[in-house]
């Protein structure tokens, strides 16, 4: 299952890249956010793994996150491991002038496990799309705001 967007961002790349490359934002554009832990490798490097943890319900969702490319300011790639589903996340970032800059993301989600994952694959696939949609109207006001 794949899905994409686009965003305007009133800011320059570099300082859009800069935020969306500092782990200490997410909670300011990712609803229930709560830290970002490296496991292994050096952080924002190609191969580093981190867990990422977001509330859920009463409780703590676990995502593995390993870095599939860096080459930001222009482009970011992750893989996200969690214990229902598998995807990866590629984000990229054009100039568009002095002020302002596009952010691109693609997504796919490539495994669902377990029976409710499955079902909503199956009858509310836009529902990740929308996920992710909020997320980066999210981070827009964020970097807009900096």
């Amino acid at each position: 299952m794949k899905f994409k967007g686009s965003i305007d961002i009133n800011q320059p790349i570099e300082k859009v890249a800069a935020l969306f490359a500092n782990p200490d934002y997410l909670g300011e554009y990712q609803d229930g956010f709560l830290r970002k832990k490296l496991v292994s490798g050096t952080e924002g490097e190609v191969g580093a793994i981190s867990k990422m943890y977001y509330t859920m319900g009463k409780g703590e969702m676990e995502l593995t996150e390993t870095i599939l490319a860096n080459n930001l300011p222009h482009s970011f790639e992750g893989q996200y491991h969690h214990k229902h589903m598998d995807n990866t996340l590629k984000s990229s970032f054009t100039s568009l002038s002095d002020t302002e800059t596009r952010y691109v993301w693609e997504g796919e989600y490539t495994a669902f496990r377990g029976f409710i994952p499955k079902m909503m694959k199956l009858f509310f696939p836009k529902v990740f799309e929308k996920q992710a949609k909020k997320w980066m109207d999210n981070f827009k006001v964020f970097a807009e705001k900096q």
